[in-house]
């Protein structure tokens, strides 16, 4: 059975510093992060990758409000990829991050769901209020204070 994850990024100011959340369906937070130096797309984008590991083989169901990643990911990747990387109109920004989402989302079975962002979903808000709660420094219990790199 896929997991239902719902995640969210966040910076503030963008760029600054940032964190993301992973929730499960039961709105509990099953991965967070942050950075000093971010933007919201990074931290969107790394919320959608640690959703991949956390489920792994068993595959999810991901609800994000990054429109740009579920269209990264479901429309432009497979072209970017065919032509080693590159856009016919310039670079790809955040090309490291972009292939490791594009590595895993063909590696394990993953659905992307887009919901829209700030419209009460309460999963959603839920992951918001997580992503800037790990943003200020906040962890899962148990868990170290790690920054990331993004």
């Amino acid at each position: 059975m896929m997991k239902i994850l719902w995640t969210d990024g966040s910076a503030d100011p963008n760029p600054g510093p940032g964190g993301y959340a992973v929730l499960d369906q039961n709105g509990n937070p099953v991965r967070l992060g942050r950075a000093d130096e971010t933007t919201n797309v990074r931290m969107e984008g790394t919320a959608i990758i640690e959703a991949m590991k956390y489920a792994g083989e068993e595959g999810c169901e991901i609800h994000t409000d990054s429109q740009l990643w579920v269209n990264i990911l479901t429309q432009w990747a497979q072209g970017w990829e065919q032509r080693c990387w590159t856009k016919r109109n310039g670079k790809i920004k955040n090309l490291q991050m972009v292939r490791e989402a594009w590595r895993l989302y063909n590696k394990y079975p993953v659905k992307l769901c887009f919901v829209r962002g700030h419209m009460g979903t309460e999963l959603n808000e839920l992951a918001d209020i997580w992503a800037n709660r790990a943003r200020e420094g906040e962890t899962i219990k148990g868990e170290k204070d790690e920054k990331s790199n993004c």
